[in-house]
C-alpha cells in the first residue's frame, strides 16, 4: 500500500464516489502505463464512454480527470491507459499506483465514442493518437460494433515505434480471441503509424488521409466517403484536423440523438 491511499475512503464517501482496489498495472514505456480496477457491481456504462478517476489530496479533496475506459463494457474489470506527466497534478501521482491501492471512480460515464452515436456503415474508422487509443479498444470488442459496421479499422499514430500499446492484443491476440477471433477474420485491419524513428509504415495518418494512401492501405471505395463513419480520439489540434477533413469531404458530425457519419470525443487527461 503507498500514501496513494491516504483520506482516499473518506474523501469516496463524502464525495459519493466508488473507490475501488487497483488489480493490475502494467508500464509500457516512462512514459505511458496501463492499469485496471475492480469493476464495482452497481457500475454500468457503454463501451467507448470515459468516466472520471482521480485521487485524494492531502487536504482531503478528490483530484479527478476525465479516462476512457479501455476495457468493453461486458468486462469484469475497468481498464485505463495513461501517460505519465512529470508535473501534472494527477498523472504524476497515478503512475506511481501498485496493486492493492484504491482510487477514486464517478458514478457517471458519458462520451461520445459509441457506436449508436453513428449511422450503420460498411466501414468504421477509428483514428487516434496516444492514449487515444483507449475507447477504441472498448468499441472494438463490443459485440453492437460488428452488428453495426462491416469491416473495422483501427489507426493509432504515435512518436517512436515503441509507443505502440496494445500492439501485439491488435496485431495478434485479437485475432485468436475465441469470442471476437472468428468475427474478425478479413474484417479488421489494424493500421499502426509512427512519426519518429525507424517503422514500416512512418509520418502522420493525416498526412495518409489527405494523400489517400490510408483509403488504398485499407482498402476504402476510392473518392466515395458515404459509407465510411468514423471515431476521432487525440490531441486537440489532431482533432482539430480530422473534423476539417470530414466536414471538407462531406461528413456530418453524430451525437446519441441525432447519429451521423463521424464523432470526436473531446475530454483530456492531464
Amino acid at each position: 500500500m503507498t500514501d496513494i491511499n491516504v483520506n482516499i475512503q473518506a474523501i469516496a464517501e463524502a464525495k459519493d464516489l466508488f473507490c475501488p482496489k487497483v488489480t493490475w498495472v502494467h508500464h509500457w514505456t516512462e512514459t505511458l502505463f496501463s492499469f485496471r480496477i475492480e469493476r464495482p457491481q452497481s457500475f454500468r456504462f457503454v463501451s467507448g464512454e470515459f468516466i472520471m478517476i482521480g485521487l485524494g489530496t492531502p487536504e482531503g479533496k478528490p483530484l479527478m480527470r476525465a479516462y476512457s475506459i479501455v476495457s468493453p463494457a461486458w468486462e469484469d474489470h475497468l481498464e485505463f491507459f495513461s501517460v505519465k506527466v512529470k508535473d501534472g497534478p494527477l498523472t504524476s501521482r497515478l503512475q506511481h499506483l501498485q496493486v492493492g491501492d484504491h482510487i477514486l471512480l464517478g458514478r457517471k460515464p458519458t462520451g461520445t465514442l459509441v457506436p449508436d452515436a453513428l449511422e450503420p456503415g460498411a466501414h468504421l474508422l477509428m483514428i487516434g493518437t496516444g492514449t487515444g487509443l483507449a475507447p477504441f479498444l472498448s468499441v472494438l470488442r463490443e459485440p453492437d460494433t460488428h452488428e453495426r459496421f462491416g469491416h473495422i479499422v483501427i489507426a493509432h499514430t504515435v512518436r517512436q515505434a515503441e509507443e505502440l500499446a496494445y500492439h501485439s492484443l491488435l496485431e495478434e491476440d485479437i485475432r485468436t480471441d475465441e469470442i471476437f477471433g472468428e468475427l474478425l477474420t478479413d474484417r479488421f485491419t489494424y493500421y499502426p503509424t509512427v512519426t519518429r524513428g525507424s517503422f514500416h509504415r512512418q509520418g502522420r495518418v493525416t498526412d495518409r488521409i489527405r494523400d489517400g494512401r490510408f483509403a488504398a492501405d485499407v482498402g476504402l471505395p476510392e473518392g466515395d466517403l458515404s459509407t465510411t463513419r468514423w471515431m476521432i480520439c487525440g490531441s486537440i489540434d489532431f482533432n482539430r484536423e480530422m473534423i476539417e477533413i470530414l466536414e471538407a469531404a462531406g461528413l456530418r458530425e453524430g451525437t446519441r440523438s441525432n447519429p451521423g457519419q463521424f464523432v470526436v470525443e473531446r475530454a483530456f487527461v492531464g
